[in-house]
């Protein structure tokens, strides 16, 4: 939604570059995050507020899918330090901690 207000904004200086509806939308898409362009890329618009909407959406869609696998991985991290915390996970041999020849 930022880029589209940032896009509508700048339009207004080159109104040349987007005075049809096709060329608006091959602007925008132009400016599109790659991964967000390569799923609108399939579609055919009509409308540049057709194009908009999608590009919201997938935008949603994608930031929805990258929170949860952020949670997901953040939870197996969690998991790991639980289980190697109370179960020995770790390799180190235990060292009292008084040094070594000391108290033979």
């Amino acid at each position: 939604m930022e880029y589209a207000c940032k896009f509508n904004e700048l339009s207004r200086f080159a109104p040349h570059q987007v005075n049809t509806e096709d060329r608006r939308m091959d602007h925008f898409e132009q400016g599109l995050k790659g991964n967000i362009r390569s799923m609108i890329a399939g579609h055919t618009f009509d409308h540049f507020q057709d194009m908009y909407q999608r590009a919201v959406k997938i935008a949603r869609v994608l930031d929805e899918s990258e929170n949860e696998s952020r949670a997901l991985s953040q939870g197996k991290r969690k998991m790991e330090l639980f289980r190697g915390g109370f179960r020995g996970g770790s390799n180190k041999q235990y060292r009292p901690n008084y040094p070594q020849g000391k108290g033979k």
